[in-house]
């Protein structure tokens, strides 16, 4: 893998089960990308080769937020891009944690 993405989104809802309602909206999205990615409670991480695909999924996850009612959408994004050889996986960072 070169890219890794970690992605936490914040929709502005009235209550947490409305914001758990919009996040998990954009996990399913994040699913529907078939890309490799894993759920963390404060963030999710996607992994994959391309660069501008990762940065086109974070575009939509903020589009899919507002969709789902979010009127705003706050968004933090932690990036790893690696032009030659490869990244840490997901699974090279957090496998021996889940054991």
């Amino acid at each position: 893998m070169k890219t890794s993405i970690a992605i936490q989104i914040e929709p502005n809802m009235p209550n947490d089960q409305e914001a758990v309602r919009v996040v998990d909206a954009v996990i399913d999205y994040i699913r529907s990308t078939g890309l490799h990615y894993y759920v963390g409670p404060c963030e999710t991480a996607i992994e994959g080769d391309d660069l501008h695909q990762l940065l086109d999924i974070l575009e939509h996850c903020v589009y899919v937020a507002a969709q789902a009612g979010s009127a705003k959408v706050s968004g933090y994004v932690k990036l790893v891009y690696k032009e030659e050889g490869s990244v840490l996986t997901i699974d090279e960072k957090v496998t021996k944690h889940h054991q």
